[in-house]
């Protein structure tokens, strides 16, 4: 079983930055597949940032690109998500998720991912 704690959330103005941290139990941290997504009001949850099935690159929902940077710290057992430029689109609840599963996968797809944190909410003022 892995638990995964968000926290870093918060209420900003429109063209602040935060990071988000998600800490993870376990220890094989470092074999987890991580992904990170946002459920505004209203919306279905939807893909933000994750890292690749092997770990080698990341991918950026086209409304992040650029602004949001997704980096782990597996001594640490921690992914962050660093966002710059928030937008008061950019409102949500973000989670994130890890999966366990040493097989090829669709990072951008919920599905894929085996385990959830609770949720961080991120509200970003104009």
């Amino acid at each position: 079983q892995v638990q995964l704690v968000e926290s870093g959330g918060g209420l900003v103005q429109a063209g602040d930055s935060l990071r988000l941290s998600c800490a993870a139990s376990g220890r094989t941290f470092s074999s987890y597949r991580m992904g990170c997504f946002r459920q505004a009001p209203w919306n279905e949850c939807e893909f933000v940032a994750a890292f690749s099935w092997y770990g080698g690159s990341t991918y950026y929902a086209d409304s992040v690109k650029g602004r949001f940077t997704i980096s782990r710290d597996n001594a640490k057992n921690t992914v962050y998500l660093q966002m710059n430029s928030l937008k008061p689109e950019d409102t949500a609840v973000y989670y994130c998720a890890a999966r366990a599963r040493n097989m090829y996968y669709d990072p951008l797809l919920k599905s894929e991912y085996d385990y959830w944190g609770q949720g961080t909410q991120v509200t970003v003022s104009s």
